[in-house]
């Protein structure tokens, strides 16, 4: 059995809270787009890594997922979203941190979820 991808589907209230964590913070790029439907869903892109974000708000209080990026160059990823984006950095882990298990790590967080960014020893 093989699998190519991992695709999570995460909730939001209003949608427009992970557009600016994924899109404008994390560069994502939205790559289906039906974000001015009833029900507002798009898909987003970076790299190899895809994402579906969709607009329900009883999901979106049922599901507060958390997820990790792994990078290979961390310093760049705090960089930029400390720059642009402080206000999202984790106040447990607003820092570059070396973790007990030997990983490099920061989360930012939002109103829906925790993203730990990753980077292996």
């Amino acid at each position: 059995m093989h699998f190519s991808k991992l695709v999570p589907n995460i909730f939001y209230v209003d949608i427009k809270d992970g557009l600016v964590t994924f899109v404008d913070c994390l560069q994502f790029s939205i790559v289906h787009d039906e974000l001015k439907t009833a029900r507002p869903f798009c898909v987003l892109a970076k790299g190899d890594i895809t994402i579906n974000l969709f607009q329900d708000a009883p999901l979106a209080r049922e599901h507060n997922p958390e997820f990790r990026l792994v990078t290979d160059n961390i310093e760049e990823v705090y960089a930029r979203v400390s720059a642009s984006h402080p206000h999202l950095l984790h106040p447990n882990l607003s820092k570059i941190t070396l973790r007990p298990w030997g990983a490099r790590e920061f989360a930012i967080t939002d109103k829906q979820l925790g993203i730990v960014v990753q980077q292996w020893s």
